[in-house]
């Protein structure tokens, strides 16, 4: 069930964006079969492991000719592969792409790594904030004098990794499908970051190229920041347009107020907007200012946390979030009219179709 129902995928088991590609690809309706590593977990439930959700588990230890075999035979029926190795690995283990895809001509090839198959630093260690400060992301992402800090995992290991390795693959899916031909898919966090600076990078050309410019501005700007309620929770507002910020100040009967009427526009009375806001902001809870301003146009939004959004009645109508063996995730996204995806199941347990699919492939498991 799903989009992708009759795609087969191939995943050598990995951390971070790999698997999260795959589950991306499951949750859309391929049959993901992942490759793990025979260790001491081996058998063991992993319910907490929502990226390997809707995939199929085996168990190979790729050390040995027979396993290498048995994920080359995996490869003459399948259309994709993902892996996230160092660069290098997979040819040391006898799967590279080369000899892939000589199995199958057609197999879209996917490698997700942090700085890319080539180039001096594609041997580096790192995680997401290391792929962000080479990308000029991390940069960006930061107000002026502040300590350069992005979202875990976010903008590297799933925007700029995950997201675009599953584009690159759908896309060489596609080709393959015009001309029989699959290619190697080089997906990296650092190219993937750096690609999605370029909304800000079309602007900062009309700022008279002041890279400056296209940073968050300060705390000073009272109109797009953060602030804390009577309740101790926060809310956010971020009203840039003028016709927003309109409708913010008219909500918060500060449309007589000249001050914040011309405010948008007046720089140096930003900071003082900003502490009357804040003061203002903090004479209610954040219920009471939900209940003003949630469902307008003044570009504002409660501060949620995961469980407190998961039972926002927007989400819950949307469906937005589940909950399988007591461990809430999202549901599978986009939507699709036609092929609906199926709902998520639960986490395999490592190993779990091994049987099955060495059978498939008429190999004796015993």
């Amino acid at each position: 069930m799903g989009v992708l129902r009759g795609l087969n995928v191939v995943e050598i088991a990995g951390l971070g964006p790999g698997p999260f590609c795959g589950m991306l690809l499951a949750d859309l309706g391929a049959d993901v079969i992942t490759v793990e590593r025979p260790d001491a977990n081996a058998g063991l439930t992993r319910s907490s492991e929502i990226f390997n959700r809707g995939k199929r588990s085996i168990i190979l230890d790729l050390k040995k000719p027979e396993a290498v075999d048995t994920v080359l035979r995996l490869v003459e029926r399948s259309d994709v592969l993902i892996e996230s190795m160092r660069p290098g690995v997979m040819e040391r283990l006898g799967l590279g792409p080369d000899v892939c895809l000589a199995r199958r001509p057609s197999l879209v090839y996917g490698r997700m790594t942090g700085m890319g198959q080539c180039g001096p630093l594609s041997q580096i260690a790192g995680h997401d904030p290391t792929y962000l400060g080479f990308s000029g992301a991390l940069w960006l992402a930061t107000q002026p004098g502040q300590r350069p800090e992005a979202p875990p995992s976010l903008l590297g290991d799933i925007g700029g990794g995950a997201l675009y390795l599953a584009v690159g693959i759908l896309a060489g899916v596609l080709r393959a499908h015009q001309d029989g031909l699959g290619q190697v898919v080089d997906a990296a966090m650092c190219d993937g970051s750096a690609h999605m600076l370029n909304l800000m990078l079309s602007i900062i050309p009309n700022r008279g190229g002041n890279f400056e410019l296209g940073r968050p501005a300060s705390d000073a700007r009272h109109f797009v920041r953060s602030y804390r309620c009577s309740d101790g929770e926060w809310i956010n507002i971020c009203p840039v347009e003028a016709k927003f910020y309109v409708e913010l100040i008219k909500r918060l009967g500060l449309d007589h107020d000249k001050r914040f009427v011309e405010g948008l526009e007046n720089p140096k009375a930003w900071p003082t907007l900003s502490e009357e806001l804040a003061a203002l902001f903090a004479s209610k809870t954040r219920t009471q200012w939900c209940e003003l301003l949630e469902g307008t146009d003044a570009c504002f939004a409660p501060v949620l946390s995961p469980p407190e959004a998961a039972v926002h009645p927007h989400n819950v109508a949307r469906g937005v979030y589940t909950t399988i063996d007591g461990i809430l995730q999202a549901a599978p996204a986009p939507r699709f009219s036609a092929t609906p995806s199926a709902e998520p199941t639960r986490v395999p347990v490592r190993g779990a179709h091994t049987h099955e699919v060495l059978s498939e492939l008429e190999i004796n498991s015993d």
